[in-house]
């Protein structure tokens, strides 16, 4: 099936990045319809090249393939999941009860010189096993990162900001880099699939192509669109605080990873989006271009900090 098929619109980077004058507003002009349209783009010329993505993949099934007492030594609930491994079933979609059917592991922020903003993330956890797998985490954490901060400026422009306007408020943010392992199933599942319909907390994600079918998302006719393996292709989505901070003009699109028919039941399947967040102290109040003259913003003022400790409360990783 064909992007277009899909519903997904299609956009070159390298428009952005090398292009001319012309070219670049082009990449501005289509971002912004389909974020406006669907909240979903596939970008192809992205700044993570394939050998990396391969190794990558390599070491997230060597790990995911650990025992489970080897992988829960990576396991610290005090930090909320925020860095290392998070077990089977721990997190679920917000207002559901119901654990999602994945493992995964989070790579976080090296935070680079001297900026005091180190003492608020935890610390990254190194695998001893792996000698490879953070090497290879941090490399694709780092080229993603770069990849979202050229999407925010084209974003600025198409939102009458300067063009880097976002560039000091993801500097050495909160951003993660989350690979997940969606286990065999193995018996009858009772309400979860495996990640129930949702909208991702932070600016915008950017998802490595999945190992299997499977990921779904709610186009505006309130039908789900199944979105398939892109070949060098990254699919890229807002997230709910850059919704929030235009004051819903960019849409935060809900989404899901469904179960596959029975006769794949046995097969996993692997996923690794980066999620980039700002500053904790980044303000996500609705920008004045957005509200229409005479109406209210739609939602109150807040931090990225503070609404990030609201929704990791909401499904299940913090208390």
């Amino acid at each position: 099936m064909s992007l277009k098929e899909m519903g997904i619109p299609s956009v070159d980077l390298a428009l952005f990045t090398h292009g001319t004058p012309e070219q670049k507003q082009q990449f501005v002009a289509e971002l912004g319809k389909a974020y406006e349209d669907i909240g979903f783009v596939a970008v192809k010329n992205h700044l993570i090249d394939g050998i990396t993505v391969e190794s990558l993949y390599k070491e997230v099934k060597a790990f995911f393939d650990l025992s489970e007492d080897v992988k829960k030594k990576y396991e610290d609930p005090v930090i909320a999941g925020q860095r290392g491994y998070t077990s089977f079933g721990r997190e679920h979609a917000k207002g559901s009860n119901a654990g999602d059917l994945k493992e995964f592991w989070h790579f976080g922020q090296e935070v680079e010189g001297d900026d005091p903003i180190k003492s608020e993330y935890p610390k990254n956890i190194y695998v001893d096993e792996l000698p490879e797998f953070n090497r290879v985490g941090i490399k694709a954490y780092r080229d993603l990162e770069l990849t979202g901060k050229y999407m925010l400026r084209a974003l600025a422009l198409y939102l009458g900001l300067d063009e880097m306007y976002f560039d000091d408020k993801i500097k050495n943010g909160n951003s993660i880099l989350r690979p997940i392992h969606y286990p065999p199933i193995t018996s009858e599942p009772k309400s979860a699939v495996r990640a129930g319909q949702h909208e991702d907390i932070n600016l915008i994600t950017l998802l490595i192509g999945a190992s299997a079918d499977g990921l779904e998302v709610l186009n505006k006719k309130n039908e789900w669109v199944a979105v398939t393996a892109l070949p060098d292709h990254i699919v890229v989505n807002v997230g709910d605080m850059l919704q929030r901070h235009t004051n819903g003009k960019l849409k935060s699109t809900t989404h899901r990873v469904v179960n596959p028919p029975r006769e794949k039941w046995g097969n996993s399947r692997f996923s690794i989006p980066f999620f980039l967040h700002p500053r904790s102290s980044m303000k996500l109040d609705c920008l004045s271009s957005c509200v229409p003259a005479g109406e209210k913003p739609k939602w109150e003022p807040i931090t990225a900090g503070e609404f990030l400790d609201e929704r990791l409360a909401e499904i299940g990783l913090k208390k």
